[in-house]
């Protein structure tokens, strides 16, 4: 719809300037035909009657009605202004009032009063194609689907040159639709007059599939294809119904599209993305390789085939495809970016790291570039450079403002400042003392600093807030189990956790220490090393290294723990159970 303000002198002026010449005193308009006034069930205006027919010809009657409703609409009275144009449209019959009739009126809501100026319009003007896209817009908004196939028919018939784009602009109309088996029924019932067109079955097909109607999508969409044979949009329409029942046969399908249409970019692409859901790797490359052979500058090409690249473990390949990436007129660089600091963070390349992690920008990826960046500058010993980052980082929203609080604690104490990360965190708790994040972690950093009745009730706290929290309930159980108090509890609560997060490696860790403290030793190695399978965690391997030992299977034990510290060997836990088990 237009814009419904405009200045009120031009309005009034262009709609005056536009009518036929009217004569003075009473005499007839040279206009000649002047054909009948359609009746209504009833009158498009009741409260304007402003009386004789010499309303209709005087243009200075004309200027006042529509200064009358444009003052009106520019008061928010959207009714009177309706009211007004309605009641001036029945009298002029002028398509330039009886448009402004349909967008004033539509605007109001008014969609009784819009769709009789629209049928108005058509009887005074047939030929309008802007009239019928009207009437049908109206139609649509009033959601009047049942009476709507006639207009939509004749609107298709008067653009024959637009005929195929407006078919294929059938599914967008009534895209907000939430009756997905009315609008199927509907472009259903508008198409079959253009059923030797192939975007008509096209269209049929986009509407049963959302209808959920698979089959009947299936059988349009290849009709389509037979009328097409190339139209590379219905044969992503098709991998893609195929894809819901059998992956393999929309991979077969789209193997043998390609054979025949080389040059077919977007169904390619499609197949090369199938193949790599499929874990078919070798195959999605080499139809990369060929897409960006035929397509180098085409970010949609270069992005997953960096993507793949990253997955075959090809960082350098995937990084010089980032990196040309980076250098297209592309509208958002920022995963690419953040790729690229990843890469160089795992290649020891820091600087550069941070360099990349500095162009991410607003988004999703902001704030993991934010704390990756910190964490590189604390790991380089600066530590007030990393927290004056977090410090200076944008947060979206106060839930990022706190991990960004969080993240700063933990630089603080993995820096061994333990107490100015209880304080740090502490401090934002006093401002928001349920806070769900705040609590727990303050809760965890009260138990390093051996404040166990903050641990407790904090914790507790945090179960009464979230009942479904199962790392609050994972944590109280565990600090229990790792004091050696209160099994029977802490056993109850790791439980608990468990059966809110049944595949969670840390709370299996959890279970299997509270089984260890109890006795049951098979019943700790089993759960250790489901943890340990799920979890490379140095704190797991040192719990099932210590269980181990016990067992009497030393040998093992040593071969875990040393294996676990040459991948962290900074882990104090880990470095605790070496010195106690495997000396």
């Amino acid at each position: 719809m237009k814009q419904i303000r405009r200045t009120l002198c031009f309005a009034a002026l262009s709609i005056v300037i536009s009518l036929p010449v009217l004569a003075v005193d009473g005499a007839a308009p040279v206009r000649k035909r002047t054909p009948a006034v359609r009746e209504t069930k009833r009158p498009l205006s009741p409260e304007l009657r402003p009386g004789d027919t010499q309303y209709a010809n005087s243009s200075g009657q004309v200027i006042y009605q529509v200064l009358l409703a444009e003052i009106a609409l520019q008061r928010g009275d959207t009714n009177l202004a309706s009211q007004a144009y309605a009641d001036l449209a029945l009298r002029t019959r002028d398509p330039q009032i009886l448009e402004r009739t349909v967008e004033v009126a539509g605007y109001a809501r008014r969609f009784d009063l819009a769709l009789e100026a629209a049928r108005l319009w058509i009887d005074v003007d047939p030929t309008s194609k802007r009239a019928q896209q009207m009437m049908v817009s109206v139609m649509i908004l009033s959601n009047q689907l049942d009476d709507l196939a006639p207009g939509l028919i004749r609107m298709l018939e008067v653009d024959k040159e637009s005929l195929a784009d407006n078919l294929l602009g059938l599914n967008r109309m009534f895209a907000r639709n939430p009756d997905r088996q009315a609008v199927f029924r509907l472009i259903d019932n508008v198409t079959k007059p253009f059923f030797g067109v192939a975007e008509a079955h096209y269209a049929v097909a986009l509407a049963a599939a959302s209808a959920g109607a698979n089959e009947r999508a299936l059988a349009e969409v290849r009709r389509a294809l037979e009328l097409r044979a190339d139209w590379e949009m219905a044969a992503l329409l098709q991998a893609q119904l195929l894809s819901r029942e059998s992956p393999a046969e929309a991979l077969s399908f789209m193997q043998g599209f390609v054979e025949r249409n080389p040059k077919a970019l977007d169904i390619r692409l499609y197949l090369a993305r199938a193949m790599i859901g499929e874990k078919r790797y070798g195959e999605a490359r080499s139809h990369f390789d060929q897409l960006l052979a035929a397509y180098p500058e085409r970010a949609e090409v270069l992005y997953p085939a960096a993507i793949l690249a990253l997955q075959q473990d090809d960082r350098p390949l995937a990084e010089a495809r980032l990196k040309h990436l980076v250098t297209l007129d592309i509208p958002d660089k920022s995963l690419a970016y953040y790729y690229l600091g990843q890469i160089a963070e795992e290649d020891k390349r820091s600087a550069e790291a941070l360099a990349h992690y500095a162009q991410v920008g607003a988004g999703e990826h902001y704030l993991p570039a934010q704390l990756r960046s910190a964490q590189l500058l604390a790991g380089q010993g600066q530590l007030d450079t990393a927290r004056q980052q977090l410090g200076k980082a944008k947060a979206g929203t106060p839930e990022e403002r706190v991990q960004l609080l969080i993240a700063e604690a933990a630089l603080l104490r993995e820096a061994r400042q333990t107490q100015a990360a209880f304080d740090l965190l502490d401090q934002a708790l006093a401002g928001q003392p349920a806070q769900p994040e705040l609590l727990y972690e303050t809760a965890l950093l009260a138990e390093r600093l051996g404040r166990l009745d903050l641990l407790e009730s904090r914790l507790r706290m945090l179960i009464e807030l979230r009942p479904d929290s199962a790392q609050a309930y994972n944590a109280l159980g565990y600090s229990y189990a790792e004091r050696n108090l209160r099994l029977p509890e802490a056993r109850e609560l790791i439980e608990k956790a468990l059966k809110l997060a049944p595949e969670d490696s840390f709370i299996l860790d959890s279970l299997g220490w509270v089984l260890y403290r109890q006795g049951d030793m098979p019943g700790a190695l089993t759960t250790l090393e489901r943890a340990y399978a799920k979890r490379s965690d140095p704190e797991i391997a040192a719990h099932l290294g210590e269980v181990l030992w016990v067992l009497g299977r030393k040998e093992e034990a040593g071969r875990i723990l040393r294996e676990a510290q040459l991948k962290f060997p900074t882990n104090e836990a880990l470095a605790d159970a070496l010195k106690k088990f495997a000396p």
